[in-house]
């Protein structure tokens, strides 16, 4: 029988949503690093030295936070699914009952939830209980080194913005372009989120504008301020 297949996004919406945030981190403390340390109006070489130190130890550091943490998560699965395994080789009929009582709470008559029970374990019971006691499947399994590659390449991205208008602008017109241009990919990437998550894009940019706003302004007047008394 020739199955007929489809293509669904649902499956990635988790990981294309944590990687427009990592992203949005990426953008925002790097532009404001950046702003903070051209504020201090120092020269070319050390606004882009702060800037890719900025991306480099802000992308290993979100790798490393995020691989402790999925790391932790796939440890807890495996406990999980070790002591699934145990059950099912010394109580097999007492897990056949609480599969079927799943089957039933979610509406399946006795007998069906009976019979459901009984294929599904003849063809995979370790599965069937991961998946539908444990909620436990091959597209939610924790992925330590996924997460942190991804975590590590969705922040460098969003930091590579300020980074390159630092760069590419004149030095009498940085700060400016750096503040509009961060500011506005700021809040695609809010709104780009928000779709994503099925929230409201105009609220969300609006408040990812207005904290990137806090944030560059804050590190900007703390920048100038230590280049003042640096001056003096």
């Amino acid at each position: 029988m020739k199955l007929h297949r489809e293509f669904h996004r649902v499956s990635r919406v988790g990981w294309l949503r944590a990687a427009v945030l990592g992203a949005n981190d990426g953008l925002i403390s790097t532009a404001s690093l950046v702003m903070g340390v051209s504020a201090a109006q120092l020269g070319t070489g050390a606004v882009i030295t702060a800037g890719l130190a900025g991306l480099v130890g802000g992308a290993l550091s979100m790798a490393a936070g995020e691989y402790v943490s999925v790391s932790t998560q796939a440890d807890s699965e495996g406990a999980d699914l070790a002591r699934e395994r145990k059950e099912l080789a010394e109580a097999p009929e007492a897990e056949h009952r609480e599969l079927a009582g799943i089957y039933m709470q979610r509406g399946l008559s006795r007998e069906l939830a009976e019979r459901v029970a009984t294929e599904m374990s003849a063809h995979d019971a370790l599965a069937a209980h991961a998946r539908d006691e444990l909620g436990i499947t091959e597209d939610n399994r924790a992925r330590p080194l996924l997460a942190a590659g991804t975590s590590a390449l969705s922040f460098a991205s969003g930091a590579l913005i300020p980074l390159l208008l630092a760069v590419l602008w004149p030095v009498a017109q940085r700060s400016v372009a750096i503040f509009a241009g961060s500011l506005l990919m700021l809040m695609l990437l809010g709104a780009l989120g928000a779709r994503l998550g099925g929230a409201p894009r105009l609220r969300a940019a609006l408040r990812v504008g207005f904290w990137g706003v806090v944030a560059m302004g804050v590190t900007g007047l703390v920048g100038k301020w230590f280049g003042l008394s640096g001056s003096l």
